[in-house]
């Protein structure tokens, strides 16, 4: 039983008095695995406090100071990725393989990356008699979600350290073990009292609190587009700069002249290998009609193979597998034909929010399970007559997060990419790069996280005229 009831404020762990506390379920056992308190208001700010305290001196401390800072915090965590990746499993169900070779590693990578990317930011461009200087945009509050946590923070830790800013987080209520494991890490590190601050509590109270803030200058917000508007509304009174990564319903447009075994296997594979929760995962298939037949069998054949249990986890609790199941059943409702999967658990799996890999086809772009975003293992095949009404129904979405195209020309594929509205587009399974910038068009966001890119979030532009004398 894991007692993570402290909040770490001030670079000291905090026992909030009076504070209740929540019980967190482990999704694959649905027993308690461990507890935290849910704070407040007054939680909140302190935590500002301590980071308004620490952002002077952070800030103005040497680039170079503060890239050894985070070259530490990378050090312990790499000595400590074995529990981060036990916490990412007990918190969330990630399956043991996929916490650790991808959930925990991409925390290690978003730090490393960053660290390359400060050396290459243009902090100071000298345009004549004039500077143009970036600084840090000040105090940072941090909402994170459940689906990916580690990879989440440090995306946004990362950046807004190197930059001299200060942090206020608060961690996902439903899986909050790795974040309390990444505030040891940052204590460890020696970093100085007030730069990270970690809040636990629920949206509703310290969310908000942190949204509304008049001491928190930015807010980097990822998860739902429902919550990203509220945090927004919440930050409008202050006029703070409002970051989001927010939702999905990626599409996948398999091309007539793609190795179909290997696109639609990529694909299907993308949407199950988290369970269905990534705001990336491609789960409308976009196929020719031509070849309809052949791809339903592949993706059947797909989605067999993400066992539960051994490839593929639970969902994150019972309100996500409820949530789930209510869209399986809408898709009979709706006239989709179901090839693989249904509703209900997996045989043998009585215990846990398991969720069987799912596969629709018949479905219509204008169908509930098309529309919205499902956040589990359920693909829908979506079929199209030409190129061109395959990039219409690609884009006929209120989000533009993420997209995949598949092809054997590779000229075609590029065209189809970059005819669709989303912000990050893999071609023929080229996988995640986290140097390139990552976020989303329309409902998906707005700002980019990943690589030198991401900074532009953490930093302010003062022009300094006459800085230089004329000649």
């Amino acid at each position: 039983m894991r007692d993570y009831t402290q909040f770490y404020i001030d670079g000291e762990w905090r026992k909030p008095d009076g504070a209740k506390t929540l019980d967190v379920i482990n999704p694959a056992t649905e027993e308690v695995a461990g507890k935290i308190s849910l704070g407040g208001e007054e939680h909140v700010d302190a935590a500002v406090k301590a980071a308004r305290n620490a952002f002077p001196g952070w800030s103005e401390t040497p680039l170079e100071d503060r890239i050894s800072a985070v070259q530490k915090v990378a050090e312990i965590y790499g000595r400590r990725m074995s529990d981060i990746a036990a916490a990412v499993t007990e918190e969330m169900g990630a399956p043991e393989w996929l916490a650790q070779r991808a959930q925990a590693p991409a925390g290690l990578g978003h730090l490393m990356t960053a660290i390359d990317a400060a050396k290459a930011v243009e902090w100071i461009d000298e345009r004549g008699s004039t500077a143009v200087v970036k600084e840090p945009i000040g105090v940072c509050g941090f909402i994170t979600p459940w689906n990916w946590p580690m990879n989440q923070l440090t995306a946004k830790f990362a950046p807004a350290v190197l930059c001299g800013c200060t942090i206020v987080h608060k961690p996902s209520e439903i899986a909050p073990f790795s974040a309390h494991i990444f505030a040891e890490i940052c204590d460890e590190a020696g970093l100085p009292a007030g730069v990270y601050n970690l809040v636990d509590g629920e949206g509703p109270a310290v969310g908000a609190a942190i949204a509304a803030h008049p001491g928190v200058d930015m807010v980097s917000f990822t998860g739902s587009t429902r919550a990203g508007v509220d945090v927004a509304e919440k930050a409008a009174p202050t006029v703070k700069r409002v970051h989001q990564e927010l939702g999905g319903k990626s599409p996948t447009v398999i091309l007539d002249d793609a190795d179909l075994p290997a696109a639609v296997g990529d694909a299907v594979g993308a949407v199950m290998m988290n369970s269905g929760q990534s705001c990336v995962a491609p789960a409308r298939l976009i196929a020719p009609r031509s070849k309809l037949e052949e791809i339903e069998k592949i993706a059947a054949e797909a989605a067999a193979g993400w066992a539960p249990g051994e490839k593929t986890g639970p969902l994150v609790s019972e309100t996500q597998w409820k949530k789930v199941q209510h869209y399986i059943d809408m898709g009979g409702e709706e006239g989709a034909r179901l090839i693989a999967g249904g509703p209900g658990k997996p045989e043998g799996f009585e215990t846990g929010y398991f969720a069987k890999p799912t596969v629709f086809s018949d479905v219509k772009n204008d169908m509930t399970i098309a529309r919205e975003e499902i956040f589990g293992p359920v693909v829908t095949i979506i079929g199209y007559d030409d190129e061109e009404e395959a990039i219409a129904i690609a884009n006929d979405t209120e989000y533009g997060l993420s997209a995949r195209v598949y092809g054997g020309d590779l000229d075609r594929a590029r065209r189809v990419a970059s005819k669709i509205r989303a912000g990050y587009v893999h071609i023929n399974a080229a996988p995640m790069d986290l140097k390139a910038p990552f976020g989303g068009y329309k409902k998906s966001g707005n700002g980019r996280e990943f690589g030198v890119d991401a900074f532009d979030e953490f930093l302010e532009t003062k022009s300094i005229l006459g800085y230089k004398k004329s000649a």
